[in-house]
């Protein structure tokens, strides 16, 4: 099978209850950051602003889940999470309940919020 190019080509090979929750999920993103454009990043649909990845979004067996590309954005959001499986980079949720809109929000404005964030210099050893 092909690797997906696009979000559309993606969702074509989803079914069910998942593809469902993945399209909800991203008429959020989409009406959250309008500008955001959409992408494919590590094989998964994904959003891009102002160059960085903010957002991306997958289907599992067992439902689906929600990658912010960072791995302190959940931490940071830790106390509206109670009631989510999580890894560090990934939050899990069923396709029956999905992501509400207002979790979204607080999940993209935490992202983009250190993506605007300027990047701390890695010192070089010897310098």
């Amino acid at each position: 099978m092909q690797k997906p190019t696009t979000i559309d080509e993606y969702l074509a090979g989803v079914t069910g209850e998942n593809r469902k929750a993945l399209e909800r999920l991203r008429r959020t993103i989409r009406s959250i950051v309008p500008a955001a454009e959409e992408c494919i990043s590590y094989s998964i649909p994904a959003f891009r602003l102002e160059g960085r990845i903010v957002a991306g979004f997958a289907a599992r067996t067992s439902g689906c889940s929600y990658f912010p590309f960072s791995g302190s954005t959940l931490a940071t959001l830790s106390k509206h999470l109670a009631g989510y499986a999580q890894t560090k980079s990934s939050l899990h949720f069923s396709a029956a309940e999905g992501l509400p809109a207002p979790l979204v929000r607080k999940l993209l404005a935490a992202r983009i919020a250190e993506a605007r964030t300027p990047r701390a210099k890695k010192r070089r050893p010897g310098r």
